[in-house]
């Protein structure tokens, strides 16, 4: 299946994205924060990205700014918990944010499993045509 990054600093929301991707049959692997993250994608092709808007040092936004100049085309999933500011109205919305600026799909955290594995699965078949080889119609037996 697909080779898959997810960056986040919670490690209950790595464990859980964990499981279900592992589960559904993908590689995963998992860095707790933007540079870490980073890091890993300067030395892996990865399929798609998970990656959380708010993390200490380098956020998921300055993160994915990166990631594009490094690979255009790699889908990225944004991911975020509910404000936790007492007017949640008065909050720019982040996941919007992102996805205006690349992000391919969002999920607000607490998410569901089977809407992360149907985002999952629509970024994947979205990447699909572009990133594999079509078969050559005159290649065969002669």
């Amino acid at each position: 299946m697909a080779n898959i990054l997810i960056v986040d600093d919670d490690p209950a929301v790595q464990l859980t994205i964990r499981l279900l991707l592992e589960r559904a049959g993908h590689h995963v692997t998992v860095a707790g924060d933007g540079r870490k993250g980073l890091a890993l994608v300067e030395g892996n092709q990865f399929d798609l990205l998970f990656l959380d808007i708010f993390m200490p040092g380098m956020d998921g936004l300055e993160t994915m700014r990166h990631v594009r100049a490094l690979q255009a085309t790699i889908p990225i999933i944004v991911i975020s918990g509910r404000s936790i500011t007492p007017d949640a109205y008065a909050e720019p919305d982040f996941l919007k944010m992102a996805t205006k600026l690349g992000a391919v799909a969002s999920l607000q955290k607490p998410f569901r499993a089977d809407v992360l594995l149907a985002a999952v699965d629509g970024c994947l078949k979205s990447a699909q045509p572009s990133s594999r080889p079509q078969p050559d119609a005159g290649a065969g037996s002669r």
